[in-house]
């Protein structure tokens, strides 16, 4: 298999702190310093919250920048990718960073349980990010919870709300939404190459202990890894991972495993259509 494999880092998340790995990155300079470390190890996207001084997380845009600013400093030509998750703020403070202009965006097209709440994503929300997302030229990540975030991911981008093939990211193992499921998973790259043809790129993400698998049937049947300490903050049961740069490791060696070459940045932005930053 040559296709090269994009590894995505997802450095912070809302939820993790110090207290549950002291290697997450809260502050601006932490998590620049962390995806730097990731971007050397061979990610080339990297997804992004930002936390408020007491660690909280925020949709503030001027954090926002000064992450956005500091990476494509430091980290020349990785894709950046900011969150417009739900746990960030309510209603459309959650598009607040959109006219950045960053790369990418995270983009929830339905809402799902959660662990002990409602992730609501409700309609007329999804089609103002959309279309904030269209207007700024960012390229959405659709974050598929659920067989019918895909479907309506397909519904979008036949009606123009979303404007070039849909790039989907399977979220698996988050409590109280789909599980990790192997036949499940092979459904979804089933519907994804039947509704956006059999070359299109996708992703998957695997929650906690499940980040490994998921890491280890997306390289092996042709999709895109993300890792990171948003989703997952140890190496094994008894073991935190030591940084966001081991776990991006991880996903290099089931690469060499399955003969597979790791994404420059460079083949990334190819692959999913993403201009070349001026620096390159």
């Amino acid at each position: 298999m040559t296709k090269p494999c994009i590894i995505c880092v997802a450095i912070t998340g809302s939820l993790p702190t110090k207290e549950n790995n002291p290697a997450v990155p809260i502050t601006v300079a932490e998590q620049i310093e962390s995806t730097q470390e990731a971007f050397e190890a061979g990610a080339t996207i990297a997804h992004c919250h930002v936390r408020d001084d007491e660690g909280k997380p925020t949709s503030d845009p001027e954090r926002f920048a000064r992450l956005k600013e500091g990476l494509e400093k430091h980290c020349p030509g990785m894709i950046v990718q900011l969150s417009t998750g739900g746990r960030s703020g309510a209603g459309q403070t959650r598009g607040g960073m959109l006219p950045l202009s960053p790369d990418m965006a995270s983009l929830s097209v339905g809402s799902n349980n959660f662990p002990t709440r409602v992730y609501e994503n409700p309609p007329e929300l999804v089609d103002w990010l959309a279309s904030e997302m269209v207007k700024y030229n960012v390229k959405p990540e659709i974050e598929a919870f659920d067989l019918s975030h895909i479907l309506k991911a397909a519904d979008m981008f036949k009606k123009g709300q979303i404007a070039e093939t849909p790039y989907v990211q399977f979220v698996m193992g988050v409590k109280n939404a789909m599980p990790v499921d192997r036949d499940v998973f092979d459904y979804y790259i089933k519907t994804v190459h039947r509704l956006f043809g059999e070359d299109a790129n996708w992703c998957a993400a695997g929650i906690g202990a499940h980040q490994i698998t998921l890491n280890d049937w997306a390289v092996s049947s042709g999709g895109h890894a993300r890792t990171g300490l948003e989703d997952n903050v140890r190496i094994d049961r008894d073991t935190l991972a030591p940084s966001n740069a081991a776990l991006v490791q991880r996903v290099v060696d089931l690469c060499d495993k399955y003969e597979r070459p790791v994404a420059t940045w460079q083949q990334a932005r190819e692959m999913l259509n993403l201009k070349v930053p001026a620096i390159a």
